[in-house]
C-alpha cells in the first residue's frame, strides 16, 4: 500500500525507537453499538483506516477486546500488508462478556493469551506497543500491577513485543511499571473537562515518555462548556475542533487518537486540530477543568 505524506498537526513524536505522527486514530468506533459486533457498514470501516494511513497518520489505537476481534480483522483487512511506517498500539487486561462488559483479564494466562489473538487478529509476527489496560470501567483504582506488568515484560523478552505503557493507571502504578521496566507511554481519560493527570503530564514530557489521553473529546458524553462555545464562537470553528487543538498545544508529549466511522469526520478532526489558538483562549479553556 502506497501512501501520500499530508502535514498533519502536531507533528511527530518517538516511542523509544518507532517516530509516529502526534495526531493518531483510534479503531474504537468501527466496531458495532458500545463496540460490540460487527459495523453496520464495514465498507465505510475500511474506508476510514484506509483514508487515515492515506492522510499521513502512522499511528493506530486498538484493542482485540474491541468487537471483540472486530476491529483488529478491520485492520487488517483494510491496511495489511502494512506501510513500514505505520504503528499499530493495542491493549490487554480486559476482555468482554455478553452483556457487553469489560471483564478485568490480568493473569499471566490471560496476557498470554490475549497477546497471541492480537498477533494472529492483526497479521503480526511482533506488536509494536502494548499497553496494559488497569483499574475497571470505571476508572483507574489502586494496587500492584507487578505481576501482570512483569508478564508483559517476559513476552517482551521473548520478542513478541517492542514496546510497553500502561493504560487507565494511577501516577502510583506508572511509578511502579517504570520501576519494573521502560514504558514509552501512558494513556489515560483526559481531556478539557477532566484534568486530573496534569502534573502526570508535565512529569512524563520533562522524561520524554508520551501522554495518550482516551476520550479526548468526552467520550460518550460529550464536553459542554460555555468557555468552550465562545472560544469556539470567536474562531468560527465547532467545540469539539476547538478541544483538539487545545490538547495539541497543551503539551508535546501528548498524542491524539480520536476516532471516527467517517472519512469525512475523520478529515475534520484533523483540520480542527490544527486550529492555532491565541493566549487568551488558552487562558479561557484552561479554568474548564479546573
Amino acid at each position: 500500500m502506497s501512501t501520500r505524506s499530508l502535514p498533519l498537526p502536531g507533528g511527530t513524536w518517538t516511542l523509544g525507537d518507532m517516530t509516529v505522527t502526534r495526531f493518531g486514530y483510534g479503531a474504537m468506533q468501527l466496531a458495532g453499538p458500545w463496540v460490540m459486533g460487527p459495523p453496520a457498514d464495514r465498507e465505510g470501516a475500511l474506508a476510514v483506516l484506509r483514508e487515515a494511513v492515506d492522510l499521513g497518520i502512522t499511528h493506530i489505537d486498538t484493542s482485540d477486546a474491541y468487537g471483540p476481534r472486530v476491529t483488529n480483522e478491520l485492520i487488517r483487512e483494510a491496511l495489511h500488508p502494512y506501510p513500514e511506517s505505520l504503528r499499530i498500539v493495542t491493549k490487554v487486561g480486559a476482555t468482554r462478556d455478553a452483556q457487553g462488559g469489560w471483564p478485568i483479564a490480568r493473569r499471566p494466562e490471560d496476557l498470554r493469551r490475549q497477546i497471541h489473538d492480537n498477533l494472529t487478529s492483526l497479521g503480526l509476527d511482533v506488536l509494536d506497543l502494548v499497553n496494559l489496560r488497569l483499574g475497571n470501567a470505571e476508572g483507574p483504582r489502586p494496587g500492584s500491577l507487578a505481576e501482570p506488568f512483569e508478564t508483559l515484560v517476559e513476552l517482551q523478552q521473548q520478542g513478541l513485543i517492542r514496546h510497553l505503557g500502561v493504560s487507565n493507571a494511577t501516577e502510583e502504578q506508572v511509578g511502579e511499571a517504570r520501576s519494573i521496566a521502560p514504558i514509552v507511554c501512558v494513556q489515560n481519560m483526559y481531556n478539557l473537562a477532566h484534568r486530573h493527570d496534569d502534573k502526570l503530564i508535565d512529569r512524563l514530557a520533562t522524561d520524554g515518555i508520551a501522554y495518550v489521553p482516551y476520550f479526548p473529546l468526552g467520550g460518550f458524553t460529550p464536553l459542554q462548556s460555555s468557555a468552550l462555545s465562545a472560544v469556539a464562537a470567536r474562531s468560527k470553528a465547532a467545540p469539539m475542533s476547538v478541544a483538539l487543538a487545545w490538547l495539541l498545544q497543551r503539551s508535546p508529549n501528548i498524542l491524539l487518537i480520536p476516532g471516527t466511522s467517517s472519512p469525512a469526520h475523520l478529515r475534520e478532526n484533523i483540520a480542527g486540530a490544527g486550529l492555532p489558538l491565541s493566549d487568551e483562549d488558552l487562558t479561557a479553556l484552561d479554568d474548564i477543568g479546573r
